[in-house]
């Protein structure tokens, strides 16, 4: 069963890949200068009704296995311990312990 954090991340990933085309569209309006003031401002309100997991910056890297927020490798999206495990049980297809 994955903790609270992993499903809030999950759910956070659905909400930003669901609102990501008319999030962009409203903070290009926001952001044009050359639009008038107004434009730019009820632009600006609709960008505050969007919900909390819309937000591309409360999505986390998180590891598969066991939920970990920190010390994430990226390309296997693993905890640092996770990914050693893993690796020394030889589950990871292409990674050997470095010996030189």
């Amino acid at each position: 069963m994955p903790n609270i954090r992993v499903l809030r991340d999950i759910k956070a990933r659905h909400g930003v890949n669901a609102n990501e085309i008319t999030r962009r569209a409203y903070l290009y309006v926001a952001r044009n200068q050359t639009l008038p003031a107004s434009v730019r401002y009820q632009a600006q309100l609709q960008l505050n009704t969007f919900g909390r997991y819309t937000r591309p910056t409360t999505v986390k890297n998180r590891c598969h296995e066991s939920g970990r927020g920190r010390g994430i490798i990226g390309e296997f999206a693993l905890s640092r311990y996770q990914f050693r495990m893993k690796a020394l049980a030889g589950e990871l297809p292409g990674v050997v312990k470095a010996s030189w």
